[in-house]
């Protein structure tokens, strides 16, 4: 607790509280955007923190994070198109109330559901993390092995429509990240004689260039004024009877959004479905979900804020990012020689509590800025896609000459950038990719270190009771698309069968 109070004083400093409320309106009006999400906002600002502190930086991300993912909603609710994916689900009941001229009203229990998820999930976040982070002292190089490849295969599973291209994603990020020196024997490889690769690719780059350019470009063949937001907005801070619903019915979406999101490979977007579902299930009306209820926005705005904290639990305890937008903030934290696991909380627990009071405050930050602009917010859906999406190339190829002053650099963003818009055609989620990219070399060196151990017996991975766990995990996550599909077509098998 001395240390969360350290971590919360320390934020109450004028500048700190600049960063989280600056990085949280961005968030915002990123998350606004149609098509536009938290992981693109992330990307293109993790160039500028690498000239700031790393506790500076991470205030910056982590409010655009929270941001984000709330921002969503608001074009969700007004324009009836999910500002991210995450604000799927508030569609469906969001844009209902705004047609019934709700909008202000639905803005309003969507902000306040989404910090009320935001909080839950940062405080599970502060006591589960250092007890995991103390459990993982005692992890050794099979085990870390195990856990990259765990949060490899997770990530393919759950971030792209098909295993198969799912594997490819993961499989160009492998590859990607065996260009540069051996880690064991520091050899070059693949580096073809080139100065600039013998240090490996830098994921910076590649995350900018797959997230960042390759979306304008997507976005510029689709490019369409959306029409204008003519609904009145009304009152936008909830009153007494919505609050009422709100705390009434905020309990299960927090701990489903909490869990869901510390699961690797898992997110908002999950998260939120699997509230949603749960909530037509138990209510004695699910007729009326879809109509425009507060309890349908309650339950997906809470879940998908909720799975912030969680998400943040696997990455800071044992290094593995669970989805996209905490790949690149395991990036950010790299970029700064910080190597996030176990060790982090013993070597720096100061970084961390800041973190974890820095996280609250930026829920905080997103509740007074979601409530106070809720008239304001709604006009950003309406910005010219002809003059943002030239300034967001702008800003990519800045990001990526900045980190080392190298045009080099900055061709990789746009080699990758137009990497990424074939594979997006081609229904290859990027997320695969970045988390190949980054956990390649942690899976690699860990796994050629627990050989070395053992002298080359693959028995290594399986003689501790936690590695054997974890590749027990591994491979039924990996099992588990064709056990559905088979289960599926039994199921299906039988009911003609009855027919």
């Amino acid at each position: 607790m001395d240390l969360f109070l350290t971590g919360l004083i320390s934020i109450l400093h004028p500048k700190m509280l600049f960063f989280i409320f600056g990085g949280t309106f961005i968030g915002i009006t990123l998350g606004a955007l149609p098509g536009l999400s938290a992981t693109m906002g992330v990307a293109i600002l993790l160039p500028v923190t690498f000239y700031l502190p790393p506790e500076q930086g991470m205030l910056i991300l982590l409010g655009v994070y929270v941001g984000g993912i709330y921002g969503g909603s608001i074009a969700a609710i007004l324009l009836n198109i999910p500002g991210c994916p995450a604000s799927l689900m508030t569609t469906l009941d969001g844009y209902p109330m705004t047609k019934k001229g709700q909008g202000g009203r639905a803005i309003g229990i969507a902000t306040t559901s989404s910090f009320v998820g935001g909080v839950i999930g940062v405080l599970a976040l502060i006591f589960v993390a250092p007890f995991l982070a103390q459990a993982a002292l005692s992890f050794g190089p099979a085990e870390y092995a195990m856990l990259a490849f765990l949060g490899l295969s997770a990530i393919v599973i759950v971030a792209a429509k098909s295993i198969v291209k799912g594997f490819i994603g993961v499989v160009i990020g492998l590859l990607m990240a065996t260009v540069g020196m051996d880690p064991i024997v520091s050899v070059p490889r693949f580096t073809y004689g080139s100065i600039d690769l013998m240090s490996g690719i830098s994921y910076i780059p590649v995350v900018i260039g797959l997230f960042g350019l390759s979306e304008v470009m997507v976005q510029t063949l689709q490019m369409k004024q959306l029409k204008a937001v003519r609904q009145t907005i009304g009152q936008v801070f909830p009153n007494l009877a919505d609050f009422k619903k709100i705390f009434r019915h905020f309990f299960h979406p927090a701990w489903i959004g909490t869990l869901i999101g510390a699961l690797p490979g898992a997110g908002a977007s999950i998260s939120a479905i699997i509230s949603y579902n749960r909530a037509v299930q138990a209510s004695k009306k699910p007729d009326e979900f879809g109509s425009g209820i507060p309890e349908g926005l309650i339950s997906c705005e809470t879940a998908n804020n909720a799975s912030i904290g969680g998400a943040l639990v696997p990455l800071l305890t044992l290094g593995i990012p669970g989805s996209a937008v905490t790949a690149v903030l395991l990036g950010a934290l790299m970029m700064h020689d910080i190597t996030p696991g176990p060790l982090l909380f013993v070597q720096q627990p100061g970084l961390v509590y800041t973190i974890f009071a820095g996280l609250l405050m930026a829920n905080l930050a997103m509740l007074i800025l979601g409530l106070a602009g809720g008239k304001v917010f709604p006009r950003i859906v309406n910005l010219k896609q002809s003059a943002l999406l030239p300034s967001i190339i702008v800003l990519c190829s800045v990001g990526a000459f900045a980190i080392n002053n190298s045009m080099f650099e900055v061709g990789i963003m746009f080699v990758c950038g137009i990497g990424g818009f074939f594979l997006r055609e081609l229904a290859i989620s990027p997320g695969p990719i970045i988390l190949g990219l980054i956990l390649g070399p942690i899976a690699e060196s860990n796994f050629r270190g627990a050989l070395e151990l053992s002298r080359g017996s693959l028995l290594i991975f399986v003689q501790k009771p936690i590695s054997l766990i974890i590749l027990i995990v591994t491979i039924s996550l990996l099992l588990s698309p064709f056990l559905r599909g088979w289960l599926l077509k039994t199921k299906s098998g039988l009911s003609a069968g009855k027919a």
